[in-house]
């Protein structure tokens, strides 16, 4: 799941206005930000394995570190006490940044076939399979992300014309990407969609700056 994590990102907005869309996309997408990284130091392992579902031929091999149950409730708490300290924020914004880093461990385990581990030793998976049907998930997903688009529309309003320009062209571009990755050819090696997945920090940029770009509408 892609679009779907980030339509969390985009629906906090309405229960936190406060918190920054960069930061609600850092936290919905932070296993897949960490998990490249594991993957580039060997820490954790993909395989190219066209076929494996019909929606992604990626075979996640091992990434008990990103993606387990366990240590995304800890990341969660991680990410929740700094955001706390260093924004000096309410309890309930870092309780949403707890959530949404959480939230990312369930939507994969709707959309995964059964690979996704419960903790960091633990032998056994789970995965419901969503991604066994294009259609299934093209009807979930995209669904799930105009919803959370939406809510995102109706809880801010723009400061100025970058403000509505920029956030049309963000979930156009996701969109876009998401059903490129979908329909294109798979990549050409491992070490490739690790470095391709780096990209998604430049989607966190790009939400912090069009965000500034708008204000809630209670403001």
């Amino acid at each position: 799941m892609f679009i779907g994590h980030l339509a969390f990102g985009f629906a906090a907005k309405r229960i936190v206005p406060q918190v920054s869309l960069g930061t609600l996309f850092v936290a919905c997408q932070f296993a897949d930000l960490l998990w490249p990284l594991l993957v580039l130091l060997g820490v954790e392992a993909v395989a190219i394995d066209p076929g494996n579902t019909a929606v992604t031929p990626l075979d996640f091999i091992r990434y008990p570190y990103s993606h387990s149950f366990s240590a995304l409730a800890l990341w969660a708490a991680v990410l929740a006490i700094a955001y706390k300290a260093l924004r000096r924020s309410s309890t309930i914004a870092a309780a949403v940044v707890a959530a949404l880093v959480l939230s990312h461990w369930f939507l994969d385990a709707l959309t995964h076939r059964p690979d996704l581990p419960l903790t960091i030793g633990s032998a056994r998976r789970v995965g419901a399979g969503l991604w066994y049907s294009v259609s299934a998930t093209l009807v979930v997903e995209l669904a799930l992300f105009a919803v959370g688009v939406a809510l995102y529309a109706s809880a801010t309003r723009p400061r100025d014309r970058t403000g509505t320009l920029a956030f049309g062209a963000l979930a156009v571009f996701l969109v876009a990407v998401y059903l490129a990755n979908i329909f294109g050819p798979p990549p050409p090696s491992a070490t490739a969609v690790a470095w391709g997945a780096q990209a998604v920090w430049l989607l966190v940029a790009w939400a912090w700056w069009m965000d500034r770009h708008r204000m809630p509408v209670t403001a």
